[in-house]
């Protein structure tokens, strides 16, 4: 299964980006992510609209989606691991998660993931969220693997 990820925003030399790599690095699934920047002063709604038309741009076609939204469903590690490994044993070859600008996912983008995933309930700078799931995918993968980096409760 290959993972990408397609974020709004480009991380330059912030700190966020070791921290990704670190856990993205720990992968065994490879992982590859898509900068996508917007240029030009658009307004509001043209704007949200072309950020989602280019995050959809930038995953394989027939891609599982999953969106990054505040909206969507909260998961413990243990039932994200589950999750995870159903798409796996499924032979789902690409699973692609999205996460948007400031301003939240386009309508369209939302109406076509097969999946809402929210980090929880407060707000987490972009690429804070970029490393908060670079370490839940790699987290997953110690779990589904059996492997004792995860020491959370078993019965969640």
């Amino acid at each position: 299964m290959r993972l990408w990820l397609a974020a709004i925003g480009r991380a330059g030399s912030d700190p966020a980006v070791k921290l990704f790599d670190h856990y993205a690095g720990r992968l065994t699934w490879p992982l590859t992510l898509r900068e996508i920047v917007v240029r030009g002063n658009l307004p509001l709604d043209r704007r949200i609209s072309e950020e989602g038309r280019l995050l959809l741009a930038a995953i394989p076609k027939d891609s599982v989606v999953v969106a990054l939204d505040e909206t969507g469903k909260s998961l413990t590690s243990p039932a994200f691991a589950k999750r995870m490994g159903a798409w796996r044993d499924d032979g789902v070859k690409d699973l692609a998660f999205l996460i948007g600008g400031a301003d939240g996912l386009a309508k369209e983008v939302k109406k076509l993931a097969d999946f809402t995933l929210s980090l929880g309930f407060m707000t987490w700078p972009h690429l804070l969220v970029r490393v908060l799931l670079a370490e839940q995918l790699y987290r997953a993968q110690t779990i589904l693997a059996g492997h004792p980096y995860h020491r959370g409760q078993k019965t969640r």
